[in-house]
């Protein structure tokens, strides 16, 4: 992941907001006390929605177990 400090940030933001967006690589700035980490906003609601759905009991387990079906025994019509 790439570092900048908060003025080599600043002086690009623009540039590192279309960088973000466009490439889905996060960028670490370093200011003089902390640090923060920018990633697009499409990214952010991934990340979002993953958490949210990691949060719903017995979602993992579902997810762990759908990937280790074999597609042949998956049904063809969905029950919804």
């Amino acid at each position: 992941m790439e570092t900048l400090t908060a003025s080599e940030a600043k002086s690009k933001i623009q540039k590192l907001i279309d960088e973000v967006a466009e490439s889905h690589r996060p960028i670490t700035i370093k200011g003089k006390k902390n640090s923060v980490v920018m990633l697009s906003e499409e990214d952010w609601r991934a990340i979002e929605e993953t958490l949210y759905l990691l949060n719903i009991p017995g979602m993992r387990e579902s997810i762990k177990e759908g990937l280790e079906t074999p597609l042949e025994e998956c049904s063809k019509d969905i029950e919804w």
